[in-house]
Formats: C-alpha cells, sequence, structure tokens
C-alpha cells in the first residue's frame, strides 16, 4: 500500500489539473467578460475598447465604445436618448462596425436608453425623460417630459455622469429627431456653425419655450470645458444618408478619418 501512494498522488493532481487547466485557446474564467471581448477582438476593426458603463432598470447593459487613437484629442458622439428617436443610432453603429478610425480619441454610444429603444418610447422604462434628469437646471416637470422623483435618480443618468466625469471630452454630440438642426443655444457656437455646415443641417436655436431643464448637454457645458451640442435629424432621414453619408460626414466634423 506504501508504495502505491505516491502513484495514486500522481494521479489524483494530474486529474485536478486537466480539470482546471483550460483547452486551448480558452480564456480562464477569472478573465471578466469584457476583458475577453478585448481581447480577441477581430469583428469590428475600428474598436478599441468595449466598456459596460451601466444597466437599466430591466438589466440591459450600456454600452460604449472606443473607436480611433487612445491619445488622441476625446470626443464623443451619443444617440438613443430617446427610444423613439431610432434613426441617428445608425450613424453611431456605421462608425463602430466600420474600418478603423484615425486622428481622434472617439466614443460612441449608439444606444443610451435600450429600455427606450426596446419599447419603441421616450422614456425609460420608469417612465422618465433622460434629457430631462440632470442636475443642471433642473426641474419637477411631468407628462412626456416627466424629470423623475429628483435630479439624477437613473440609473442611465448615473451611468453617463460618472463616465463622462472620466473621459472629459473636448466635444460631445448628443443626436435626436425629429426637429432637423443644430443648436446655437451652447457655450461654442463655432462647434456647432462646424457640425452645420458638416453635416448639411441648419442652425436652430433649440430653447425649449424658455430654459431646457435637466438636459444632458446643458450639465455638461456648465461643469466642464468641453462643449456638448445638441443635433437633431428630421422625423424620416434615409437610410443611405444615416448608415453612410452622415457617418462620414460626423467624422469629418470631429477631425477624424479612415
Amino acid at each position: 500500500m506504501s508504495r502505491s501512494l505516491p502513484w495514486l498522488l500522481g494521479l489524483l493532481l494530474g486529474a485536478t489539473l486537466l480539470a482546471v487547466v483550460p483547452p486551448s485557446g480558452a480564456l480562464p474564467a477569472a478573465v471578466p467578460a469584457e476583458a475577453a471581448t478585448r481581447v480577441q477582438g477581430g469583428a469590428r476593426p475600428a474598436v478599441v475598447e468595449r466598456r459596460v458603463i451601466g444597466q437599466t432598470a430591466k438589466g440591459r447593459k450600456i454600452l460604449a465604445y472606443r473607436l480611433g487613437k487612445p491619445g488622441e484629442r476625446v470626443v464623443m458622439a451619443i444617440a438613443g436618448m430617446h427610444g423613439n428617436e431610432r434613426a441617428p443610432t445608425q450613424i453611431l453603429r456605421s462608425l463602430r462596425d466600420g474600418r478603423p478610425i484615425r486622428g481622434i480619441d472617439l466614443w460612441v454610444v449608439p444606444a443610451y436608453n435600450p429600455d427606450g429603444l426596446a419599447r419603441h418610447t421616450r422614456k425609460n422604462a420608469r417612465g422618465v425623460d433622460l434629457n430631462r434628469n440632470y442636475p443642471y437646471r433642473w426641474r419637477d416637470l411631468d407628462g412626456s417630459y416627466e424629470s423623475g422623483r429628483r435630479a439624477g435618480s437613473e440609473r442611465e443618468t448615473a451611468a453617463m455622469m460618472q463616465f463622462l466625469r472620466e473621459i472629459r471630452p473636448r466635444r460631445i454630440v448628443s443626436f435626436h429627431q425629429p426637429l432637423n438642426g443644430v443648436d446655437t443655444d451652447t457655450k461654442l457656437r463655432s462647434f456647432s456653425r462646424r457640425l452645420s455646415r458638416f453635416l448639411n443641417l441648419p442652425l436652430k436655436d433649440f430653447n425649449c419655450s424658455g430654459v431646457c431643464h435637466g438636459t444632458m448637454t446643458g450639465w455638461y457645458n456648465h461643469h466642464f470645458a468641453g462643449a456638448a451640442v445638441t443635433v437633431e435629424y428630421g422625423a424620416h432621414p434615409g437610410r443611405h444618408r444615416m448608415r453612410v453619408t452622415a457617418p462620414r460626414q460626423l467624422l469629418r466634423a470631429l477631425g477624424g478619418r479612415r
């Protein structure tokens, strides 16, 4: 019995090692899912990094994609804040799914309100208009512009605020529908004029009949050095424009290239 004990121990040790060592090409279980996506890559050559910046009340992930070259000027584009304004999400998905981008460090959030997009509703799953929920000039609003129980009450708002504090983009483009124009009510009108020229959209003053309460662009412009601008397409922009023309125009407007 004593002579066979080392042999049995060796056999048990070998079986244990086989059980814990992953097969060739597999990642250890300890590697997070997001890290695994970054390590394997390849399916989307423009994507440098994919990050979950938060989750909705329904558990859907809010995804941000980093395109371009880290170390260049940080810029950002957001779409899908209102779930019934779906067309501009195609612009950011086309940028994400296309060829590598140079000249800028670009972050895109194609589906900021995934619960609203899934339900085709302006508001999130809790019935709040995310673009009235930010803690700048917030006001208790009801109806179509329900602003939440308090400023910053929504998970989507908190996630975006934290993310913007981290990356601090020099420029932000927030896409919406259907007012068809580029907002001039911002602290950097030269950026609005540039977007208007490149995107072939008119300049307009989206002042919400007085004051826009609790908006993301208003909050960012007040607290940070960078400039955020609202861009609105019409109710029914063409598919080719959203998938081909507008992505190229936006990239040039932000100083990037492919």
